[in-house]
């Protein structure tokens, strides 16, 4: 599996919100500030995990097949972040 840059910079700034919450929890923050953190870190972490299995789907699709698939950002998208 190939991941792209974009997708290694998401794990980095949820590894980076994970070590936030750590300070948050020496520095005596309150239940919620830290909870609210933790759901943002959760959201980063579930679009990253959309990304990835949609990257892998289309890497293996055009492996298999020996085909280049392109335009496909708006399927991923509704994917990645569900329908609004």
């Amino acid at each position: 599996m190939k991941c792209n840059d974009s997708l290694k910079n998401r794990i980095k700034r949820a590894q980076g919100q994970m070590n936030g919450v750590l300070k948050m929890m020496d520095n005596d923050s309150t239940c919620v500030d830290i909870l609210n953190q933790l759901k943002a870190i959760r959201a980063s972490v579930d679009k990253a995990i959309g990304v990835l299995t949609t990257s892998n789907l289309i890497q293996l699709i055009e492996e298999t097949n020996d085909i280049k698939i392109s335009n496909l950002d708006e399927a991923i998208n509704l994917v990645v972040n569900g329908i609004k």
